[in-house]
């Protein structure tokens, strides 16, 4: 008999990676208006998986095994639906097919139920954690946690989502031509949204959260390999993600986060460079030059340097730039900073830091100005900095970044 544990994590493993594509193919039968009923139906087939591979060891083919009692389930719940029980003919037609999408990977599920959750009628902050709580299968708890609010808030969220699928009777069908560039653009901001909550882990103990970044490179893959939605702007995501990802394993020494300048260069993944700098240059067709173009091109130099000392500085300076005047915003004013003190020295990145203000709480803003106060020699002032970050909302690796940091200036921790 397989231990409670390694079923209880080989279960959770399957139901992030395949509830997506076994909501995506119930919802193409269903109709979006049942989502609810649908989510159900997954979730009792995971307990019933737990149930049943406890005590009968987890099947040679457990996507199979939870496919079959997805179908299973789906058919009780069509003979309880006095609704669905008009269409039951052709319905149960089309839950019997459900193992043939599974076998093809229901690509073009997912890919309808992505740009369902990112409709224009669906509300824009739901957007995101609906993505996520759907075709990422995650947790309710994990993404109110991500949003820094409470279960019930981010369930409250979810609903009013639902119900604008429901009450505006939106359909799976994918946007028409017309439409696709726009609705596209939202879906590829969404991938990138969940990627960068796994990259930043801005609380907890994780300096990385991998289910979430593996899962927005998967979506990543999936749309760049549709002809429909395989943009130079999705190669230029999928670019800055495989570039981003080739430097997890030495983004982090045990649980503390270690800076650009101090990573291992030779523990970085070369194949997903390769994969990276590949999707760069399909990037590169039509005339667009979107922001993700502009930061995989930053994310490009980074990994083009074979040290920190030699990364070309004035190519990043210059991307930042462009970047700032078509997409303004704290972090990226805040990047920009940090590339301007790099080429023109630390007390032109704190004037330009100074530009763009502080956002409150924003603990990068803390970090990143000590950082460069340091390094100007004001070390009081960095102190003081840091201090102050010390008392903002941050994650255990970056509470030990920043006690690393004052231990170096010899700073003293409050009590």
């Amino acid at each position: 008999m397989t231990s409670e544990h390694t079923i209880d994590t080989r279960v959770d493993h399957l139901f992030r990676h395949e509830s997506g594509r076994l909501v995506a193919s119930l919802v193409a039968i269903f109709g979006p208006s049942r989502i609810d009923l649908i989510e159900d139906v997954v979730q009792e087939s995971l307990v019933e998986a737990l149930r049943h591979w406890r005590f009968h060891g987890v099947p040679e083919n457990p996507t199979a095994w939870l496919t079959q009692v997805g179908k299973r389930r789906a058919l009780d719940v069509l003979l309880r639906d006095t609704t669905l029980r008009r269409h039951e003919r052709d319905l149960k037609a089309r839950v019997e097919r459900l193992h043939e999408r599974s076998n093809h990977d229901g690509l073009d599920d997912q890919l309808r139920l992505m740009f369902l959750c990112c409709h224009p009628e669906v509300p824009i902050e739901s957007r995101v954690p609906l993505t996520l709580k759907l075709v990422g299968g995650m947790g309710m708890g994990e993404i109110a946690r991500a949003y820094l609010v409470t279960e019930p808030a981010m369930a409250q969220r979810l609903v009013r989502a639902k119900r604008a699928i429901r009450d505006q009777g939106i359909s799976l069908d994918m946007p028409e031509e017309s439409e696709l560039p726009g609705r596209l653009h939202s879906v590829l901001q969404t991938v990138y949204l969940l990627f960068n909550e796994g990259y930043a882990a801005g609380e907890g103990d994780a300096v990385i959260q991998r289910d979430r970044l593996e899962e927005a490179c998967r979506l990543g893959l999936m749309l760049v390999r549709d002809a429909r939605t395989a943009s130079p702007a999705a190669h230029a995501l999928l670019a800055l993600m495989l570039f981003h990802a080739s430097r997890l394993d030495a983004r982090c020494d045990g649980s503390e986060l270690l800076l650009l300048e101090d990573q291992d260069r030779d523990r970085w993944d070369r194949a997903l460079i390769q994969q990276g700098f590949r999707h760069l240059g399909l990037a590169q067709a039509g005339a667009e030059l979107t922001t993700f173009h502009l930061e995989a091109g930053i994310a490009a130099e980074h990994t083009r340097a074979a040290s920190f000392d030699q990364t070309d500085w004035s190519v990043i300076e210059r991307l930042y730039d462009m970047l700032y005047t078509n997409a303004p915003s704290p972090v990226v004013g805040l990047n920009r900073a940090v590339a301007i003190a790099m080429v023109h020295g630390p007390d032109a990145g704190l004037e330009a830091l100074d530009e763009i203000g502080a956002p409150r709480g924003y603990v990068h803003h803390a970090i990143v100005r000590g950082e460069l106060l340091r390094r100007a020699g004001r070390t009081e002032e960095a102190r003081e900095q840091l201090r102050l970050a010390q008392q903002m909302p941050s994650s255990v690796p970056q509470r030990a970044l920043i006690e690393r940091r004052l231990t170096e200036l010899g700073g003293t921790q409050p009590g």
